[in-house]
């Protein structure tokens, strides 16, 4: 499976830097809204911790 962004979240994704944004493409999630990014975003900082 492909991660996949929503086209209204595509503008909030775009604005993160290439390094995350291929973090979270490599993850295989889709993101339809905030809060799917949001709880992506904290598995990344969890994975880090």
């Amino acid at each position: 499976m492909a991660s996949w962004i929503s086209p209204g979240m595509q503008d909030k994704f775009e604005t993160l830097s290439i390094d995350l944004k291929n973090v979270i493409l490599e993850k295989n999630v889709r993101i339809n809204n905030m809060e799917d990014l949001i709880r992506v975003l904290e598995e990344i900082v969890a994975e880090n911790e």
